[in-house]
C-alpha cells in the first residue's frame, strides 16, 4: 500500500479550522485531551489505539493521571499527511468533540 505524502503547510492550516483543539507545532499535530480522571483518560487511548490500528499509523502520545498528550505526524514522509488528519479527526470523535 502507497503511503500518503507530506501535505503542503498551507493546506494542513486550512484543515485545522475543521480540528477544534488542535494545532500544528514543531511540524506536527499537537493535542491535549483533559478527561474527568485516569480511567476516562485511559478509555481514550484505548479506543484511540484500535482506530489508529485500523489506518495503521501510530500516534506518539502520553498519559498522564486525566491528560493525553498527542502529537502526530507520518515519519516515512517527514510531516503531516491526510493519515495525521484523518486519526486526529477520529480522536476528535472518541473524545466526543
Amino acid at each position: 500500500m502507497k503511503r500518503p505524502g507530506k501535505l503542503p503547510v498551507k493546506d494542513v492550516d486550512a484543515r485545522l479550522s475543521t480540528l477544534p483543539g488542535w494545532t500544528r507545532t514543531k511540524g506536527k499535530l499537537h493535542r491535549t485531551f483533559t478527561f474527568a480522571d485516569f480511567s476516562e483518560a485511559f478509555a481514550f487511548m484505548t479506543r484511540a489505539a484500535l482506530a489508529a490500528e485500523k489506518l495503521d499509523h501510530h500516534p506518539d502520545w502520553s498519559n498522564a493521571w486525566n491528560k493525553v498528550r498527542v502529537d502526530l505526524m507520518t515519519h516515512d514522509a517527514g510531516g503531516i499527511t491526510e493519515l495525521d488528519l484523518r486519526l486526529a479527526s477520529e480522536m476528535n470523535r472518541i473524545a466526543g468533540d
